[in-house]
């Protein structure tokens, strides 16, 4: 049977370069691949790509190669692209060959229609394709011969197909367009604007706009945070693996593809809408509550949920000894089977409460949804498993912590955490400690400030800002201690504070930001600050800092191992700022990234910056009363010094060629 759904821009907000998937490679304006042959509109016959041999990964004629899940030898629970992949192979539209996927390989013509002719029901096919080079006995055949005959895919001339040519992202626009109706998905007819806003909107090939501007329209694609929407890269497998998934309801990105030391972990089952799944006791009156016990044993089970609600709860204790979660997904994003669940625009104000989980998904105490509000101080907060937060917040939810002291001990298990939907969150005073990997004291997808509080990670980094959020601290006293690398990957960074897009659709695309004032900050291990996949201000006034090993700031791409953007394009841009600062340390920045580092307010930098050579755009600033001590040639594209400049024997080397000296 084929999936009835109608496409709901909301849920199904796949940006393919940007907020869920790796940045795309530049486009041709040119056009590489000129058309053979016009067609009518939805438009034209898409042209050949590049030939090449199928990836391993390609979706079969019939289901297979990892049976019951995503059991492929190249795919791991702890990949970006997990859920994804498990989602299409249970469900028989993509499958692996010899027990791989080939997640980060090119997906082919013939792949891409027969992964659509699966997602449609495999229906029965009777018409023979007229393309000479498609043979019957090739795997996708059916697939190529329902495509040409529903008028999906019409081949690079009158007589071929191209079965290996390499996929572009106007062409997969277009022939997912074209198969709407097959899938029995229905659309807005665009108004010929929506390409207009985009840099390269007049890129995209005549036989595709109609498509592109459709799926814009829907909300299906949108742009880089380049305003691009770079029609002519390709797709990869996992890329359309997330593009099923997203398109047949699978709902927003799983959790966990792409947070860095598997802050937040994939697993469960997919959902499209919020499931914050059952309370052992649910308030829902307005009403006071003081020493009052509540307790869950249950699976997907909250032991006290607050339910639009205005409840004042004094001296309670909420226990989650037993019941695991069936979804990480809604554990992180809706609060299954969290000790206590904040929702549905209640408020609850909590004092003097003891907070205790023992199980998977057990975040402690959960703000969920706009307009919910949690108030909770001199309470006491301990989980012990995976994914359990102290205090979460996500959907828009909003908390306010005051002298709590928050002891977790799994991974993926921020003290202060939030996930999809963000929201704002407000500490002052207290300690936070965690012990897992892959849990920071604080994990950002949202506004988060925190004022006069101890914060301690013993087994990762100290903070963790994802896409368009925030972190403000303001006299707090910040360690982190990151022992390890995602599966101990030699090219992952080690760090203390990073700031990143994770592409996997739990934060929006935007500046991230995090700013210190007074307190301390140490560095048990790795980078200070490490910037990448992103934009970001770094704002830095009277912090006392200790580094681990005299980095302070790297700016640099990364592997794209994790889908934190696309290799080679995924850099950094950073506007670095201290007043009244002393710093210590070496920056780097590397070729693709860019930094704006600036000494304001009398500060103190005494260190070098991209000793080794010339990275990226680099521009230094020294404001009147503060000086930059070197301890190192550097390489800069432009200096501004209105202050003091030691150069202690070393030289600064500008863009154009200007040697500067003592």
């Amino acid at each position: 049977m084929k999936n009835s759904r109608r496409l709901i821009a909301g849920v199904l907000a796949l940006t393919l370069a940007a907020s869920g998937l790796p940045a795309a490679f530049a486009t041709d304006a040119a056009g590489t691949n000129p058309l053979t042959s016009t067609t009518d509109q939805p438009g034209g016959t898409p042209p050949s790509g590049d030939q090449g041999t199928p990836p391993d990964g390609s979706p079969g004629d019939a289901p297979g190669g990892a049976p019951g899940g995503a059991s492929y030898s190249d795919v791991s629970s702890s990949d970006w692209y997990y859920e994804y992949v498990n989602f299409v192979t249970m469900r028989g539209i993509m499958s692996g060959e010899n027990g791989s996927f080939n997640p980060n390989t090119a997906i082919t013509r013939a792949q891409f229609v027969t992964a659509l002719y699966h997602a449609a029901g495999s229906p029965e096919v009777t018409a023979t394709t007229t393309f000479t080079d498609v043979s019957s006995s090739d795997d996708e055949y059916k697939a190529v011969c329902w495509a040409e005959e529903n008028g999906i895919a019409t081949g690079t001339a009158s007589s071929t197909f191209n079965p290996t040519g390499t996929l572009t992202r106007e062409m997969a626009m277009t022939f997912l367009y074209r198969a709407l109706q097959e899938l029995n998905l229905t659309a807005d007819t665009p108004d010929g604007t929506e390409l207009t806003s985009y840099v390269d909107g007049t890129n995209v090939s005549s036989w595709a706009q109609t498509g592109m501007e459709t799926l814009v329209k829907m909300g299906v694609i949108s742009g880089t945070d380049e305003n691009k929407l770079n029609p002519s890269s390709t797709l990869t497998n996992a890329e359309t693996a997330v593009l099923l998934y997203r398109i047949l309801g699978g709902g927003s990105a799983p959790d966990g593809n792409g947070a860095p030391n598997d802050q937040s972990q994939p697993g469960g089952s997919e959902s499209s809408t919020a499931s914050n799944g059952t309370a052992a006791t649910t308030i829902s009156t307005d009403s006071t509550v003081d020493g009052t016990t509540y307790l869950s044993t249950g699976d997907d089970e909250n032991a006290l949920r607050v339910d639009g609600a205005t409840v004042t709860l004094d001296n309670i204790s909420v226990d989650k000894t037993a019941g695991d979660t069936s979804s990480a997904d809604d554990s992180n994003f809706y609060g299954d089977n969290a000790g206590l669940l904040v929702t549905n625009g209640a408020t609850a104000t909590i004092t003097g409460a003891t907070v205790n989980t023992s199980v998977s998904g057990g975040n402690a105490v959960f703000s969920y949804g706009s307009g919910t509000t949690v108030n909770i101080s001199d309470s006491t907060i301990t989980t012990a498993m995976d994914n359990s937060g102290g205090i979460q917040t996500a959907g828009g939810g909003t908390t306010n912590a005051s002298d709590l002291t928050i002891q977790t001990s799994g991974n993926s298990s921020a003290a202060i955490r939030s996930d999809r939907g963000g929201g704002v969150v407000t500490v002052d005073g207290g300690t936070y400690t965690t012990s897992g990997s892959g849990s920071p004291a604080i994990y950002s997808t949202a506004d988060i400030t925190v004022e006069d509080a101890t914060l301690t990670a013993t087994n990762s980094e100290a903070v963790v800002v994802e896409g368009k959020n925030s972190v403000t601290l303001k006299d707090c006293n910040l360690t982190g201690n990151m022992t390890g690398t995602y599966k101990g990957d030699s090219t992952e960074n080690i760090h203390n504070i990073m700031l990143y897009q994770s592409m996997s659709g739990d934060a929006d695309v935007g500046t991230a930001s995090f700013s210190a004032t007074g307190g301390s900050i140490t560095a048990s291990a790795g980078d200070m600050f490490y910037v990448t996949n992103t934009d970001c201000t770094i704002d830095l006034s009277d912090v006392d800092l200790t580094l681990a090993n005299g980095t302070l700031l790297t700016v640099a791409g990364n592997s794209s191992s994790r889908g934190w953007g696309t290799e080679g394009e995924n850099g950094g841009t950073v506007d670095f700022t201290a007043a009244a600062q002393t710093l210590e340390g070496d920056v780097t920045c590397d070729s693709i990234s860019s930094l704006n580092f600036n000494l304001t307010n009398d500060s103190t930098f005494k260190g070098s910056i991209n000793t080794s050579g010339q990275g990226g755009t680099v521009s230094v600033a020294v404001e009147k009363g503060s000086a930059w001590t070197l301890t190192g040639d550097c390489y800069v594209t432009s200096l501004s010094n209105n202050g003091t400049i030691n150069y202690n024997g070393y030289t600064i080397y500008l863009a154009d060629g200007t040697a500067l000296t003592e």
